[in-house]
């Protein structure tokens, strides 16, 4: 084991479910799990924490839970996966004209025009959770993946910009902290379940990842290498639970067994003359359920699901096959017998699961393989790529510094010059549609963003 690496943990905060995973990469590049305990979630409604002391005590619980797997672990910071139907998404553009217009664009000039987004108008109440750059122009030049090292007059870029509401953000930072927990960074859950279930070939392809939760199902649209689209859906499996508990006059227990052992997401699928008996309540005679009927709750819902995923793709215009990678479905509501031939038939594009194994190292609990693992999962694959970058750097400054000292008398304004990485086409074609420029995009440091003054002393 690599044990120069550091442990990373991620916190997943659902609302079924409250997970939290460390792991450390060893010299392959791969994920060895180190801890991971789980607990079940109080006080979280579609993804929104709504009660902080008993999201504490389910957080607390599943920390306990990950220390009894490894007693030697200690856990001081954690990254945090965010979701809820107030996350919104919208697309912005922006431009800056150079000022030194015979040097190669930098990296501060790029952050330049980052930062300006910041200040784009949002809805009162709200708060800019990240701003995503998708394609640069320089000049005339459209679709530049990495503007750095071009020259031109003119730099801009489109902007994908996700919003919050800040009480919301608010309440998932105290629960945390309130844990003895310090949030390390939000990242929003469609893309850390992307970033574990993707692989390159997808991102280039064009896929959309569908991550179907308790409380809400995450969206992530991909196209030609570039994050086109997130959204949040305000329905997931704990609606499907009620309906069968409301159409079927079962308890909420026995809604969700039956959905988990015998629920499939097509009534033609199901046989007609199967049926599930429940235990009667307090002595009253047994009751007997249609198995079809259960699977004609689950696919009234789930197609309703689906509608809306269909409604998204129509919205940026990827309703057609320009998407060949087709959709990954990942968190627990995938595991449904039949939907993928549900999801097919609705949006017309071929589907699969998504399993978050693809990144774990041999030998791991086969429970992480499962795709309700998959934000957590990718919340450490986050931590990885931000220590990596400061790492990376680390390095570059250390060899800026050497440069320096060579050449002393060389202008201030020179030594924020990049030192080659990324510089020149060539490079960049390589690294053109990496999962790592888009782990690089979803930009660190955002718990920041939602400090107040009064938070300190919580």
């Amino acid at each position: 084991m690599n044990t120069e690496q550091p442990i990373i943990v991620g916190l997943d905060i659902g609302t079924t479910k409250i997970a939290a995973i460390a792991g450390r990469k060893n010299e392959f590049g791969k994920l060895e799990i180190l801890g991971f305990g789980r607990a079940g979630s109080n006080g979280v409604q579609h993804g929104m924490v709504l009660n902080i002391d008993q999201t504490i005590k389910a957080i607390q619980m599943a920390l306990e839970n990950c220390y009894a797997s490894n007693p030697d672990l200690e856990i001081n910071e954690v990254y945090v996966g965010i979701a809820g139907h107030h996350i919104k998404s919208l697309q912005t553009r922006g431009d800056i004209v150079r000022q030194n217009t015979d040097e190669e664009i930098s990296q501060s000039e790029v952050d330049h025009l980052v930062d300006n987004q910041y200040k784009t108008y949002i809805p009162a109440g709200d708060q800019i959770i990240d701003v995503i750059p998708q394609e640069f122009t320089v000049d005339n030049f459209q679709n530049i993946t990495n503007p750095i090292g071009y020259s031109g007059v003119k730099v801009g870029a489109n902007f994908h910009i996700i919003t919050g509401d800040r009480n919301a953000i608010r309440n998932i930072n105290r629960s945390v902290e309130k844990s003895s927990l310090k949030v390390k960074d939000l990242v929003l859950q469609p893309l850390a379940s992307a970033a574990a279930v993707m692989c390159e070939q997808d991102l280039e392809a064009g896929v959309v990842i569908v991550d179907i939760g308790g409380g809400t199902t995450d969206l992530a649209v991909f196209y030609e290498g570039i994050l086109k689209h997130t959204a949040v859906i305000p329905f997931g499996g704990e609606n499907i639970t009620h309906d069968i508990k409301t159409g079927l006059g079962v308890l909420k227990s026995q809604a969700e067994q039956m959905k988990v052992q015998f629920g499939s997401a097509l009534a033609d699928e199901a046989k007609s003359n199967a049926y599930i008996t429940i235990p009667g309540l307090r002595g009253m005679s047994p009751k007997e359920i249609s198995v079809k009927n259960l699977a004609g709750i689950i696919q009234a819902r789930m197609s309703e699901i689906l509608d809306f995923v269909s409604y998204h793709l129509k919205q940026v215009g990827l309703d057609n096959k320009m998407l060949n990678g087709g959709i990954i479905l990942t968190g627990g509501g995938a595991q449904l017998k039949h939907l993928i031939q549900l999801a097919e038939y609705i949006t017309g594009l071929d589907a699969r699961i998504g399993f978050p194994n693809e990144h774990l190292a041999s030998g791991h609990m086969e429970e992480l393989a499962k795709p309700m693992y998959s934000t957590c999962i990718g919340l450490i694959l986050k931590g990885y790529n931000v220590y990596e970058n400061n790492l990376d750097k680390e390095k570059s400054n250390l060899n800026r510094g050497n440069a320096t000292d060579e050449k002393e008398d060389e202008p201030a304004g020179r030594k924020m010059k990049p030192n080659g990485k990324g510089v020149g086409r060539e490079k960049m074609k390589k690294r053109n549609k990496s999962l790592k420029d888009f782990m690089d995009s979803i930009k660190g440091g955002l718990i920041e963003l939602f400090k107040e003054e009064g938070d300190e002393q919580l």
